[in-house]
């Protein structure tokens, strides 16, 4: 049986702290990914040990003898919950020996990955879907044998769906000639991607809607995982709704390859300060809530959106959000999710025309609130921060942070967070 933990906060709201956040999730799998490419010349330093991240190392380890022999028989490949994992494999998978049926949960039988399955077909890989079209469980018989190097991919559903295509793209006998079709969401993903795959030499252009890589050699290296920002994100959430609060960050960097780095100047509305140090970054509360009419735009940092959303309902500022759409296909429908939990502070968030407002004209605490998690990790950090504000809150399932964040609870309390499993 799941449990669920009891967060609260005594005593004056004045947070002083050092945390040492785990590696980036998503700087971390596409290194992984990278370095199985590339034959382990590619070596990853400072591995997260997010579950996510976890679950795709142990994979790839398993694999690694496999792949270069001739597979018969079909090996069920398990991502359990991660998404990224999902995503980054469907392309790996599809370049390499082997016979594979690629499966995971329940829910992430729910998530779409017909855009990135179909991409892969045009370009020569066997893929068929299991059970439903357009859904895993995919079958995945490699490796593809190319067809064509162009292929077009809309750019605004998943980046991740870019990145899996883009990392393969060295060892495809054409290369790759990926054309992005509309808007590019999350951009900072595929910057990412790109200058990770730039760092182990791999050089690409991007003309336009166009990126095109050629085939080209993996150079040895060594790829430093940054600590991860939207870890991050949930301890400026923290000190927007302390009274007072100075938290040190070590390792991270103002100048980062992550997208969720934008929280620094995001923040900044709420009052809060990111200060460059000797060893990382120290993020303080100034006490000073800005107006703002501006509509937030979160298209580039998606992942960021409950924490904000959360933090601008408790502070009682009614704010717009627009660049949404991807949160209906994350580990749960994120929008829905906040909807049923804001209310319970009295907040409603309304979608119109794809612009997303809250109103916090009813906004109120009572002495204790049970937030549902929806199996979903960023539901249970974005909420449990309103410790600060209301004498108890229960987050069910306080084992979903395991995902990104293992060590959340445990930093709370070294916080000064009193939290309990129940």
């Amino acid at each position: 049986m799941s449990k669920n933990a009891l967060v609260s906060f005594k005593g004056t709201k004045n947070i002083n702290t050092e945390i040492q956040l785990t590696g980036s999730k998503s700087e971390c799998n596409r290194a992984l990914i990278i370095s199985a490419l590339s034959k382990k010349l590619v070596k990853v330093e400072n591995l997260s040990n997010a579950a996510d991240t976890v679950t795709l190392n142990g994979i790839l380890n398993n694999l690694e003898e496999e792949l270069d022999v001739e597979i018969q028989e079909s090996k069920t490949v398990d991502v359990g919950p991660a998404g990224t994992a999902m995503r980054f494999l469907s392309a790996y998978l599809s370049a390499k020996n082997g016979n594979f049926l690629l499966t995971g949960t329940e829910r992430m039988k729910q998530r779409p990955i017909g855009i990135l399955a179909e991409a892969l077909k045009t370009l020569g890989a066997d893929i068929s879907y299991a059970e439903n079209d357009g859904f895993p469980p995919l079958n995945i018989v490699g490796p593809l044998h190319q067809k064509t190097a162009e292929v077009k991919i809309k750019g605004d559903i998943s980046s991740q769906y870019i990145s899996a295509l883009l990392m393969i793209a060295p060892i495809l006998p054409q290369g790759l000639t990926l054309e992005i079709e509309g808007e590019l969401t999350s951009k900072p993903y595929v910057d990412m991607t790109l200058d990770m795959l730039a760092e182990v030499g791999i050089e690409h252009s991007w003309n336009g809607n166009s990126i095109t890589i050629k085939p080209q050699l993996f150079k040895p290296g060594t790829l430093v995982v940054e600590p991860d920002w939207s870890a991050a994100s949930y301890w400026y959430s923290i000190a927007a709704l302390a009274d007072e609060a100075k938290i040190d960050l070590p390792a991270l960097k103002e100048k980062s390859l992550q997208g969720d780095s934008q929280i620094q100047k995001i923040m900044k509305i709420f009052g809060i300060a990111t200060n460059k140090t000797e060893k990382g970054i120290s993020i303080s509360n100034l006490g000073l809530l800005l107006e703002t009419t501006q509509v937030l735009d979160l298209k580039t940092c998606p992942d960021l959106a409950q924490t904000i959303i959360v933090i601008a309902a408790a502070l009682g500022k009614n704010m717009s959000f627009t660049g949404l759409e991807t949160l209906k296909i994350k580990e749960t429908d994120r929008i829905a999710a906040l909807q049923n939990e804001l209310a319970k502070i009295g907040v409603t968030l309304t979608e119109n025309n794809l612009v997303y407002t809250l109103n916090t004209d009813e906004l109120h605490f009572s002495n204790k609130i049970t937030i549902a998690t929806y199996e979903d990790h960023r539901m249970a950090m974005a909420f449990a921060p309103l410790a600060l504000l209301i004498d108890e809150v229960e987050i069910e399932e306080m084992q979903v942070v395991e995902k990104s964040y293992p060590y959340f609870w445990e930093d709370l309390k070294k916080a000064g967070f009193d939290v309990k499993e129940k």
